[in-house]
């Protein structure tokens, strides 16, 4: 088979589900220019996702915005520096169901069922060469270069977003819903620890969530600080890169071995986390955070395998200091120089950090809002997340902010706590976007339901036409 073959194969297998048909959702006027019922922030897996989950249900009158250049929505081919995914190749994701909108059935249009069972991992870039045609046989409605600078909250349960970038068609567009699919980092920040960011100067060290000139860096010596996969990927993407050693700093005794999501996946936590009580959602998702995941294997001995790695366990950072041109890093165990530093310490999660949020996020309830961890399982950082509805929709702390969260939906890893391993996991994705789209489209419905209710309530449309004649009656 190939890709032209399979493009035919998606359209009919979709008119054998009769997508695409008439839209029911009451259009809304405005004074300002059109409403839409649903746009959906960031064009990634997620994005793209909740967007084919949307039409499938007959909400069309949707939009989806990213702030990249078209093809380079999500981490694929800007900061992940991963070689292949994390996420076992049978699980099955965006393709909500529908065997040829598979990954596995865009690998073998290509490269043939052989192909398929000598792939070990899916390949990064290969990924993001499915999210592409994926985009482009579905026909979504993306458009690129596109940033949401603020989400102003308007009258009638409508939300002017206040947008900009080279692709923005206007300086604002009107929702009356609004997805945030803005990925790891969208329901917060990246993480760098003060001790790096009060000390150093921008130039001497980098996120691993940000672009990194490698080249510069040929023939030197960093130090990355973390002990998650990230780091090692880094780790090993530098090296490949030229970088002459590439020095990881880990503040455990020992690497963690145990993966929580592997146990998750099988034994139905991502599939039914919703349906678990706030005690035992924050039990879950605070040993998650404790424990954590180690490193891949493959992840590991790739880095590994270079000359110039090293690894240093029970080694936290204490102090950082520039020196020179070069960076000194202090650790129990002694003294060290580099030339370039790389912070691997993820990220925190709190609507308090997005400036889209800077009308409304006062009002967001947080899980310190209503629920208090007893003390062994109790995390800082999770108290921070959004507490949100088993639909990904934003709840309110008060009365006053109801009107105002009514009709936003966090679709980023902030979701975490609440729903669960969901949005920016693609193990999560399959069972995830249908409780979006079906978050979304029960407000929609129940926004309009009286006029919905009378309209059924007033239909008096004859189907029936048969007449029964005297003479018919006689026979």
């Amino acid at each position: 088979m190939s890709l032209e073959a399979l493009n035919e194969r998606v359209k009919t297998d979709l008119s054998y589900l009769a997508f695409g048909g008439a839209a029911w959702v009451q259009p809304k006027n405005h004074s300002e220019g059109h409403v839409y019922d649903v746009v959906i922030i960031g064009g990634g897996q997620s994005g793209l996702a909740a967007a084919f989950g949307l039409l499938r249900e007959r909400i069309s009158n949707i939009l989806v915005i990213d702030e990249n250049r078209e093809g380079l929505e999500g981490p694929w081919e800007t900061y992940a520096r991963m070689v292949t995914l994390r996420t076992p190749k049978h699980l099955t994701s965006i393709d909500l169901g529908i065997p040829s909108l598979t990954f596995r059935s865009w690998w073998e249009a290509q490269f043939g069922s052989q192909g398929w069972e000598e792939v070990v991992k899916i390949p990064r870039g290969d990924w993001m060469n499915y999210l592409r045609w994926y985009r482009q046989v579905l026909g979504l409605p993306v458009i690129n270069e596109v940033k949401l600078k603020l989400i102003e909250p308007a009258e009638e349960g409508i939300h002017r977003l206040h947008i900009d970038g080279v692709g923005a068609p206007s300086e604002q567009l009107l929702a009356r819903k609004v997805v945030l699919a803005t990925g790891i980092q969208g329901g917060g920040e990246w993480h760098v620890p003060s001790l790096i960011a009060d000390n150093l100067p921008n130039h001497l060290y980098a996120h691993t969530s940000e672009m990194i000139d490698f080249d510069t860096l040929k023939g030197k010596k960093i130090g990355i600080l973390g002990g998650g996969a990230s780091a090692f990927d880094n780790a090993n993407f530098a090296l490949s890169q030229g970088v002459a050693e590439a020095h990881v700093f880990v503040r455990r005794e020992k690497l963690p071995n145990v993966n929580p999501i592997r146990q998750m996946e099988s034994s139905g936590m991502i599939e039914r986390f919703h349906v678990l009580t706030d005690a035992e959602k924050y039990a879950a998702i605070s040993h998650f955070f404790k424990y954590n995941q180690p490193p891949t294997n493959d992840t590991f001995e790739r880095a590994a395998a270079w000359p110039g790695f090293k690894l240093h366990l029970g080694a936290p950072w204490l102090d950082v200091e520039s020196e020179g041109e070069g960076v000194t890093v202090t650790t129990p165990q002694g003294r060290f120089t580099f030339d370039f530093l790389i912070v691997s310490t993820g990220l925190l999660s709190d609507p308090g950090l997005r400036p889209e949020l800077r009308l409304i996020e006062s009002h967001i309830a947080r899980w310190s809002d209503v629920y208090k961890a007893p003390e062994e399982t109790a995390n800082p950082l999770l108290d921070a997340h959004p507490y949100l509805s088993p639909g990904f929709a934003l709840t309110s702390r008060d009365a006053e902010g109801e009107p105002l969260l009514h009709g936003l939906f966090v679709f980023n890893y902030s979701a975490l706590a609440s729903c669960g391993l969901s949005a920016s996991a693609i193990s999560g994705t399959k069972n995830a976007v249908p409780r979006l789209v079906s978050g979304v489209a029960d407000q929609l419905f129940l926004d309009d339901r009286d006029a919905i209710l009378q309209s059924f309530f007033d239909y008096d449309e004859a189907e029936f036409i048969g007449e029964w004649s005297i003479s018919s009656a006689k026979r």
